[in-house]
């Protein structure tokens, strides 16, 4: 793939244009750059050229990861859609999340993985624009559907008696739906300008430059990180609090039923949530840090591949968490990994 690059093409040393060269000079050009479209020599951008070991690693590390992310979450949608016993308001909100994590892997990692590794921006403007306009929009979806778990969790722990009456699958669908539709409007307006002109910071072609001002990025910062942040916070401090409580009152070996006290189940799922919770805040947290600093945020920079990686990557790990953690999860990966999903009535099968 990456020798397809190579052959009758001008490059540039330091400046000034050279001659062509073939595949066989590239050990002679380590220093060189490129340019991204040789058929605009005065208006093309320049890149560095790799050494095509170097390219082939990254090419399959990268495309690893994304196999692996969409197979993992692929996964998950088809257990929580198929299997009937898991047809529940917090497996609707998992499913959410893993449609967002889906989503990430089929589109985003891909893109990214080609850019970060070839330097260069080959799919035009308004797709450069729209790239980052659904990565951004992904983001506050994951954040939105990561709220409405929190919510999920706190009322399972701390209103047990009022759970089945207060999140009920309608009303969980219908937060689902508000989620994605408020982060999809909210982002067009956002980037209403990058869509308008979705050349306007790019200095040559081959270039994919997106930038939001300080006074879009503090919006943001409040809007999807740290409001949400503080609120997911608050509700996990009581969710922790009287998940310990109660853990405490059964290991006195009390032996009357409490009324209010939540299952065992609900607070296992709130453990293996709050820990999703909290490796999404770290994944996500370096992202805003520009906006925490007063900086406009810029995907021109190393430091943007970096942090867009580590929120990628998060991506995988979800359903890592929900293979360590939840065992309705393995037995779902073996009916479908041996297709007896395909068998008759297997949306009945017990799962737990």
């Amino acid at each position: 793939m990456h020798k397809a690059l190579f052959g009758q093409r001008e490059i540039l040393f330091f400046g000034v244009v050279s001659s062509t060269f073939e595949a066989s000079d590239i050990p002679l050009i380590m220093e060189r750059q490129e340019l991204c479209f040789p058929q605009l020599l005065n208006s093309s951008c320049r890149r560095p050229v790799r050494p095509l070991s170097k390219v082939i690693f990254f090419y399959t590390l990268l495309f690893s990861i994304v196999l692996l992310t969409v197979a993992l979450n692929l996964l998950v949608v088809i257990s929580i859609s198929h299997f009937k016993q898991l047809h529940t308001p917090t497996n609707l909100l998992l499913l959410s999340l893993a449609i967002s994590d889906l989503l990430v892997g089929l589109l985003l990692m891909p893109v990214g993985s080609v850019h970060y590794i070839e330097m260069c921006w080959l799919l035009g403007q308004l797709m450069c624009a729209l790239s980052y306009i659904g990565g951004f929009m992904l983001t506050s979806a994951s954040v939105g559907n990561m709220v409405l778990i929190s919510v999920d969790r706190y009322v399972a722990i701390c209103c047990p008696l009022h759970y089945s009456t207060k999140i009920t699958k309608k009303r969980v669908q219908s937060l689902i739906f508000l989620c994605w539709a408020s982060s999809i409007l909210y982002n067009v307006i956002i980037f209403k300008g990058h869509l308008q002109q979705p050349n306007k910071r790019n200095r040559c072609y081959g270039e994919c430059v997106v930038v939001i001002d300080y006074v879009s990025g503090a919006v943001d910062l409040v809007f999807t990180f740290i409001g949400p942040c503080v609120l997911i916070v608050i509700l996990y401090m009581r969710v922790f609090v009287v998940a310990v409580s109660q853990a405490r009152a059964m290991q006195s070996h009390i032996t009357t039923v409490v009324p209010g006290r939540a299952k065992k189940s609900e607070r296992k799922a709130a453990r293996t949530l709050g820990i999703v919770v909290m490796v999404f805040l770290m994944c996500f947290c370096p992202f805003y840090f520009p906006s925490l600093a007063g900086q406009d945020i810029s995907n021109n920079t190393l430091s943007w591949a970096i942090v867009s990686w580590l929120s990628f990557f998060n991506s995988c790990l979800n359903p890592l968490i929900y293979a360590l953690f939840y065992p309705w999860f393995r037995r779902a990966i073996k009916l479908i990994v041996t297709l007896r999903i395909l068998e008759h009535g297997s949306c009945e099968t017990k799962i737990f």
